[in-house]
């Protein structure tokens, strides 16, 4: 493994923001101004900014100037690499915010609310979407025990985001979104709570974000701390669509079928996101309908309001009178819409003015709500049993899915994948993660990017990504590119998390040679064994784990012990059963996720892994908390490097897990999902384009 470092940034966050290639050009171009200069400042950057990657002919040199003096009011002030990056980042905000608008659908095979919303930092705030989702929060939050003194909260002024300043409300909205994400005995309530205890709110709420599938980029907690408007109101708006497009998949909704002609057309159903899923509902019903056109967004198509006319005619004709499609008025027209919707129960997101002028967020949620209240899709039992066959390895696969889709997306990669096993057939995707776990090992001039009509393409890329592999020393018997292209889920698993496992390696040996000025022995799982024994041993408890298969840890009182010996208070021992029963265990394990977020572990595993001592859940569990010490508390180079030498004992119990890498499809199905490390972790992983780079790259890193 290579102990390259490359360009290191103080700030995780911002490093996960570009590619080490990146990071390099931009320092020689950033050391090469102070070299000319002596030193930068607001007045010799702009022209060097003018020249970068995506702000070159899209913006001047006096705008940039002039965006500058906002944070650098003195001239002669000089600027620092670091803040020089944050500069760049913001800029490119602007542009993408100037050019982007605020579109519907089309296009991109990523899910457009989930990649946008928190990226656009310079943005006049939105006041109806704003107040529709302060109406959300009121609605759904307004008995809860803790918030309900403080709601409801009045739309207009500042009392959102003042709200959201102790962590306590967007903990509980993602609770609301997908229940039992954390477990509320992690969250710190109290009236007035302390810089540190806000702080492990914001670390427990961006982390969970990820776990549920929201994209957090150029966010950090103490973005959340100062409140910042279009940051926030860009988390809170995919939280809460996360929420409302919850049932837009055949698990939740398997009536979902109908919209397709035959099983052949199943995968094209799991690959498709949820907003393409919406408007496919919504087109199937049209065209039932008698609506001549086809809705592709939420914005332009739908802004005359005729397209929900037809909508609510097909789904709820007794509340939909021929007046509204005889309206030649568009206004008028969107204000009967809203009427009608709302004798189903839908609850007002958007106003007639939202609809006219095609607010996409706004629609999207307003067609959610239809969807929720009548889908008017069949209950006919025999039309879906396809949905509902699914054997065991079927429910294994979906949970491994589940969890390489969030550690995938939580790297970064430009592309948002929606479901593993269907959206890298093409190879892409796949080399962008490699392009992220190994940097430079992809030939871009070799790859084709998506859309890729041509089939020999497809395997073409794949071809590279077996190949890239197979440098990496990966185990992989029975994969060629071919397996990937027909989508041969067990296969494809096992590939992936052999790149989870060699990317958690790689990391703790970069952070290992980083602090010790040499690259030493590489770590192994054996070693993070013996770290985690040792760490529990030395805090004074007698717990230990003889491999990271060791049926004693399905309690979860050894992890518990183990985030209490790297953080001392951050464990309430007053809320910890005794994890007899299967009730008691599922307690403490989903307690032992809630308190590794909270600490800054970007995890993804489920209850059911801790339980079931899934042991590649174990042993990257025990690697994402190992990380984080490490990093937080660097140990001397004598206890580093007696983590080094295991015992045979330990070294046997890696070597378990190493021979069940992938080695056969057998291991590659045992169902256990895969959590990231840190988000520290994955942005020392040096990758993420800025914007159009070839292997167009652009995000945030795994974990804090």
């Amino acid at each position: 493994m290579s102990g390259f470092v490359g360009v290191v940034v103080s700030d995780p966050s911002l490093q996960g923001q570009f590619t080490q290639v990146e990071l390099r050009s931009l320092k020689a171009k950033f050391l090469s101004l102070k070299r000319d200069s002596g030193h930068v400042t607001t007045k010799n950057l702009p022209g060097m900014m003018k020249k970068l990657r995506g702000l070159n002919e899209v913006i001047s040199e006096e705008e940039i100037a002039a965006h500058l003096s906002q944070s650098y009011p003195d001239a002669d002030q000089e600027i620092e690499f670091e803040s020089f990056l944050r500069e760049y980042l913001n800029l490119q905000s602007r542009v993408s915010a100037k050019e982007g608008g605020g579109g519907g659908g089309g296009g991109k095979t990523s899910s457009s609310f989930l990649k946008s919303s928190t990226t656009t930092l310079l943005h006049n705030l939105n006041q109806a979407e704003k107040s529709s989702y302060v109406a959300h929060i009121n609605t759904y939050l307004g008995e809860d025990p803790f918030l309900k003194k403080y709601l409801p909260i009045d739309p207009n002024g500042s009392q959102l985001f003042d709200l959201v300043r102790d962590g306590v409300l967007l903990c509980k909205l993602i609770n609301v979104a997908v229940p039992g994400t954390i477990d509320e005995r992690a969250i710190n309530k109290k009236r007035v709570l302390n810089p540190w205890e806000r702080n492990e709110n914001h670390t427990l709420c961006l982390n969970s974000a990820k776990a549920i599938g929201c994209t957090v980029v150029n966010i950090g907690t103490q973005d959340l701390v100062e409140g910042r408007p279009h940051l926030i109101l860009g988390l809170i708006s995919q939280i809460i669509k996360i929420q409302l497009l919850a049932d837009l998949n055949l698990k939740k909704t398997p009536q979902l079928v109908e919209l397709f002609d035959d099983s052949k057309d199943i995968d094209e159903l799991l690959s498709l996101s949820p907003e393409k899923m919406l408007l496919r509902w919504m087109n199937h019903h049209l065209k039932k309908a008698g609506y001549k056109k086809t809705v592709s967004n939420f914005s332009t198509d739908v802004k005359d309001g005729e397209a929900y006319a037809y909508l609510l005619k097909a789904l709820a004709p007794e509340h939909s009178p021929e007046t509204t499609l005889e309206t030649k008025d568009a206004s008028e027209r969107a204000k009967l819409v809203l009427e009608q919707a709302e004798k189903l129960d839908c609850k007002r997101y958007l106003t007639p003015k939202d609809i006219t002028e095609g607010s996409a967020n706004l629609n999207i949620a307003f067609v959610a709500q239809i969807f929720q209240h009548r889908n008017g899709l069949t209950s006919d039992t025999k039309q879906v049993t396809l949905t509902q066959t699914a054997t065991r390895d079927d429910v294994l696969l979906s949970r491994e899915e589940r969890a390489f889709r969030m550690w995938i997306n939580s790297l970064g990669v430009d592309s948002y994948v929606n479901n593993v096993f269907e959206d890298i057939r093409n190879g892409w995707v796949l080399l962008e993660v490699l392009d992220k776990v190994s940097p430079g090992s992809v030939n871009w001039k070799l790859a084709s990017k998506p859309p890729i009509k041509l089939p020999f393409r497809k395997l073409e890329n794949c071809n590279q990504v077996v190949k890239i592999g197979k440098e990496l020393k990966f185990s992989l018997v029975n994969l060629a590119g071919n397996d990937i292209v027909q989508g041969n889920k067990k296969l494809i698993v096992a590939l992936l998390w052999q790149l989870m496992r060699f990317n958690m390696l790689q990391l703790l040996n970069r952070l290992r040679s980083h602090s010790q000025g040499s690259q030493g022995k590489e770590i192994t799982d054996a070693d993070i064994l013996k770290w985690a024994n040792s760490k529990v041993k030395a805090s004074g408890r007698t717990s230990q784990m003889e491999s990271f298969k060791d049926k004693s840890l399905s309690n979860g009182l050894f992890f518990l012990e183990l985030l209490s010996a790297v953080q001392p208070r951050v464990v309430n021992w007053k809320v910890v059963t005794k994890g007899e029963d299967d009730e008691e265990k599922k307690l403490n394990a989903t307690y032992i996720i809630s308190v590794a977020r909270k600490i800054g572990c970007s995890v993804f595993l489920l209850p059911e892994d801790i339980i079931e001592v899934n042991q590649k859940m174990i042993l990257t569990l025990t690697a994402s908390i190992m990380y984080w010490s490490l990093q937080k508390q660097p140990q001397s180079q004598s206890e580093m490097s007696e983590q080094s030498e295991p015992s045979s004992m330990t070294s046997d119990a890696a070597s378990d897990i190493a021979s069940e890498d992938a080695t056969s499809t057998t291991a590659a199905s045992e169902g256990e999902e895969v959590n990231s490390l840190s988000d520290s972790m994955s942005n020392l992983t040096t990758d993420d384009a800025i914007s159009n780079a070839p292997p167009a790259e652009n995000g945030n890193g795994v974990a804090g």
